[in-house]
């Protein structure tokens, strides 16, 4: 089976983050994609602490889809910066994870 993973990126706006979740969903970069929000940020930027409320898309996907979903992501991001992390999913139900392989390219 495949090596699958899960893809959080932070956006200003719900907007934005369901434009992200629905693009690569649509292109079978992903699964599917969840937006939670509102949340609260801490942060460093040029040189001082900054608190924001954003947005956090989370994105199921393959392994080895992850390049191709990261441009996708920029694309329609519209941070100069945007976070865009990958962390493996170590375990599943076999079930779940079999959709998932299913949906997506």
């Amino acid at each position: 089976m495949a090596t699958f993973i899960q893809v959080t990126t932070t956006t200003e706006t719900k907007a934005d983050a369901q434009a992200i979740a629905g693009a690569v969903v649509e292109k079978r970069l992903a699964a599917c994609a969840q937006v939670i929000g509102p949340i609260t940020s801490t942060y460093w930027w040029q040189e001082k602490i900054e608190n924001a409320e954003e947005w956090l898309c989370i994105i199921k996907s393959k392994g080895t889809l992850y390049e191709e979903l990261e441009k996708a992501i920029r694309a329609v991001h519209p941070y100069k910066e945007p976070e865009i992390i990958a962390t493996p999913i170590l375990k599943g139900s076999q079930s779940y994870l079999a959709w998932l392989d299913e949906n997506t390219r």
